[in-house]
């Protein structure tokens, strides 16, 4: 009689997902980190490339939807009919979506968006990711606990390089972001018009887009990405949130002066997360999924899972088997070599990688909540590398 593995799959347990079917980012051609690029590209700012194609402008302004997917967008025509009606053009009017980038995560899509760098390069590969320096985890939105920004990320903004080429440039947001960490190592360059109220912003964002002959405007909203996390993509909040946005998107391109573009995109999609103990694995009470890790990091649906040294192999075997079907899991060097963080990835941020990287594949989610209380208990979540999280619009209104 052959006695089973402690932690070793049934006959009719699935099969672990192979790593290399990961849909991948488009990096190079069609990822947020190519957006900023092609458009200041298109203004005359030297020494930037892109291999997205879009038809040149005097003025830009990039409204950036957090948490807008570009899967949740095309589900709700009813809710936001002014920006489905754009969706047969976008991305340059091929009617197909831009894909974030990995993780499909606030920190790393601004990250990709305000340098024009795939996260490899830039160095934001997470939420929570390991701080080589300190052997601590360091949170990239809250940035906590502190490091010095323009070490952990030394690329100039395009932002920067546009205004240092003469295009006037400006940051319409809300005014606590003005000096966060995140801001200035991503998204700085020009000035900085701080609103309370979104409506403001978009009537300043096109009063701005119309100050002179070549301008650059980026603006921001939060609240969508906000309401799903408490309320889930399937709730009636979300949905009114939604109608929130497509009337300011409207708003804000009736106003666009000549010879302006306007494009509408987002950081990232969204998945609502069953409250089921199938689909939610608990990290702080599964004794095999802790079995060997010293830091678990990331976020629900996509972990970074620093091992002890030595465990490194049987944490991958391990996770490969408890999340069979249910996410990719792939060392460090298979994700870099695989091109999920780019297609390069420098030397100061390999360290910051996982020893073993997860991304979530169906609606599951590995929590943990005694460690991340406030995270394990919303309801959408985001940053693997499903259509519904790393699609995103690239929408286009031009006069």
């Amino acid at each position: 009689m052959v006695q089973s593995l402690p932690y070793g799959p049934a006959a009719h347990d699935p099969a672990p997902l192979d790593p290399r079917t990961a849909p991948v980012p488009r990096y190079g051609d069609a990822s947020l980190a190519d957006l900023l690029p092609a458009v200041a590209a298109g203004q005359g700012v030297p020494g930037l490339s892109s291999g997205l194609e879009l038809e040149p402008a005097d003025r830009v302004c990039v409204f950036l939807v957090d948490g807008m997917g570009w899967e949740l967008l095309a589900a709700h025509p009813g809710e936001a009919p002014f920006l489905a009606s754009l969706l047969a053009g976008s991305r340059g009017g091929t009617g197909r979506p831009l894909t974030a980038g990995f993780p499909s995560t606030t920190a790393t899509s601004l990250a990709s968006v305000g340098t024009g760098q795939v996260p490899g390069a830039h160095g934001l590969p997470g939420y929570t990711v390991l701080d080589p320096a300190t052997g601590e985890l360091m949170n990239q939105l809250r940035w906590q606990p502190w490091t010095d920004p323009y070490q952990w990320q030394p690329y100039p903004t395009v932002f920067r390089l546009a205004d240092a080429a003469g295009v006037a440039t400006c940051q319409v947001t809300a005014p606590h972001f003005e000096h966060t960490p995140l801001t200035r190592i991503a998204l700085s360059g020009g000035s900085f018009l701080g609103r309370l109220s979104a409506e403001d912003r978009m009537d300043l964002a096109a009063e701005r887009l119309g100050s002179a002959g070549r301008t650059l405007v980026y603006t921001y909203y939060a609240e969508l990405d906000g309401s799903g996390h408490r309320h889930g993509v399937d709730s009636d909040a979300w949905r009114g949130q939604l109608m929130y946005v497509d009337r300011l998107a409207q708003r804000l391109a009736e106003q666009l002066p000549p010879r302006s573009v306007l494009y509408v995109t987002a950081d990232h999609g969204m998945v609502d997360v069953p409250r089921d103990p199938d689909a939610r694995y608990d990290f702080d009470h599964d004794w095999e999924l802790r079995a060997g890790v010293a830091r678990l990091g990331g976020e629900g649906r996509a972990r970074h899972l620093y091992a002890v040294p030595g465990a490194a192999g049987d944490v991958h075997a391990v996770w490969r088997e408890v999340l069979a079907d249910r996410a990719w899991v792939a060392t460090r060097d298979e994700a870099i070599e695989l091109g999920w963080f780019g297609p390069e990835v420098d030397d100061r941020v390999r360290g910051r990688i996982g020893d073993v990287v997860a991304a979530m594949s169906d609606t599951a989610a590995v929590v943990a909540t005694e460690a991340e209380p406030n995270e394990s208990e919303l309801i959408g979540m985001h940053g693997s590398m499903t259509p519904a999280e790393q699609l995103v619009p690239l929408l286009e209104v031009r006069t």
